[in-house]
């Protein structure tokens, strides 16, 4: 895996540069991480954020940072195309979405969009019709999706902060297979206007980077917050970790389970309050909406149907068999889900407290070897286990972040999920537990 560049140094049109010949680089994965790259426009954006610097001035905290977008989200002037070769004759996008808006506002260096998973409906980073990048730590191995590209160009040093979407995990798992953090917010706190929608139900948008602090302040650009505040540590003695035992904990390698029992420790030596426990009555009612059906199987179709796509023709059939499934979920079937699941988060909601979390591994799996998953059988085995854990914060409409675990090999990552709307409260305890984990508390 690439290490972390210090560039605090270099301008923003000189990180721009170094980041626009790592995508140029015909040995580098850039070709493949992005669909398509805004050389023209980043050089004017970075150009004019280090004009406000010699001035004094600053928008921000993502004034000058070099920031990728998702091939999901709008981009005035070009075709949203969602990873599917099925969307590229649409229209092209007349405005840019709500959280480029805000991204540009913040003086945020837009350098492109990147690769995902067609309509970010699976798991694994892979994609028949644009390529796929491989994992920054072992190319031969899946990178993680549906925002694979997104975490590519952050470890490989071609943005500094990726935005992505999240609707089943597809920030944290990439985060957590490529050795990144990711961060997932509450549903409705940030903006999905002007992104294709896989789920109306449960898609959120969130950042990847390599710190808590970034994706802390992406959040806050994100979310169209005017005065973003620096992120503070939760002091040790203010929380509680609760390890969520049970059936999230089934299927893990050998090497999950190692890394996460010794970051438990390590978090138990410093200090922080932390115990076994069970979210076992949320899993039975996320279990519950399950034996009816899922809600991005049902939801991408009425969004499909709503751009003109009547046809399932030209869609990876990996991807094409889960729509199918949806389309015979009769409405009345869709109505209890809706009804089941605002009970299971009004539940989940009140069985704890904003300084209580649970942690569990993010994916029970490392990454999969690519040459694994090209059969269907292979696919939706290795799909299903990296999609069980996240999806849960998904269901429950709670914010997640995963960070990534000291070790040797390939990545692993460890999952905090807290309470609805405690979403500062959440990052700022990320903060600390990060801080732990690379020893500088």
């Amino acid at each position: 895996m690439t290490a972390r560049p210090d560039t605090r140094q270099l301008s923003a049109v000189e990180r721009l540069e170094a980041a626009l010949g790592r995508i140029q680089s015909p040995d580098g994965e850039g070709s493949k991480a992005f669909t398509a790259v805004f050389a023209d426009s980043a050089r004017r954006e970075a150009e004019a954020s280090d004009q406000r610097a010699a001035a004094g001035l600053t928008r921000g905290p993502l004034d000058g940072r070099i920031v990728s977008v998702k091939a999901l989200f709008d981009v005035s002037g070009t075709v949203t195309s969602a990873g599917s070769a099925v969307l590229r004759g649409l229209p092209t996008a007349t405005s840019d979405a709500v959280v480029l808006k805000n991204l540009r506002a913040a003086g945020a260096v837009v350098i492109g969009k990147t690769q995902m998973t067609e309509f970010a409906f699976s798991a694994l980073g892979t994609n028949p019709h644009d390529g796929v990048p491989g994992n920054p730590r072992d190319r031969k191995r899946a990178p993680g999706g549906s925002s694979s590209g997104a975490v590519v160009s952050v470890i490989d040093g071609m943005a500094e902060i990726a935005i992505g979407s999240d609707t089943g995990g597809s920030i944290r798992i990439p985060a957590a297979l490529s050795g990144a953090v990711g961060f997932k917010p509450t549903g409705g706190r940030i903006s999905t206007a002007g992104a294709f929608s896989l789920s109306s139900s449960l898609d959120t948008i969130g950042p990847i980077s390599f710190t808590v602090a970034d994706c802390a302040a992406a959040e806050q650009v994100l979310s169209g917050q005017a005065s973003p505040a620096p992120l503070l540590e939760a002091s040790p003695d203010s929380f509680r970790l609760i390890v969520a035992r049970g059936r999230l904990f089934d299927r893990c390698e050998a090497e999950v389970l190692e890394a996460f029992e010794d970051a438990v420790q390590r978090i138990r030596v410093s200090g922080v309050q932390i115990e076994d426990g069970s979210m076992d009555p949320a899993l039975d009612d996320v279990a519950r909406i399950d034996k009816i059906g899922t809600f991005p199987s049902i939801e991408v179709g009425a969004t499909l149907r709503g751009l003109g796509i009547s046809s399932l023709d030209g869609i990876d059939p990996k991807t094409r068999v889960r729509i199918e499934a949806g389309a015979g979920i009769a409405a009345t079937d869709y109505v209890r889900m809706t009804r089941l699941r605002d009970s299971a988060i009004e539940a989940f909601e009140n069985s704890f407290s904003d300084n209580e979390v649970f942690i569990v591994p993010t994916t029970p799996i490392r990454a999969p070897l690519l040459a694994s998953i090209e059969d269907d059988a292979g696919f939706h085995e290795a799909n299903g286990l990296v999609l069980r854990n996240p999806r849960v914060a998904n269901m429950l409409d709670c914010p997640s972040v995963s960070l990534p675990l000291p070790v040797d090999g390939l990545p692993v990552g460890l999952m905090l999920i807290g309470r609805r709307n405690s979403d500062r409260r959440l990052l700022e305890i990320a903060s600390r537990i990060e801080a732990i984990l690379n020893g500088a508390a």
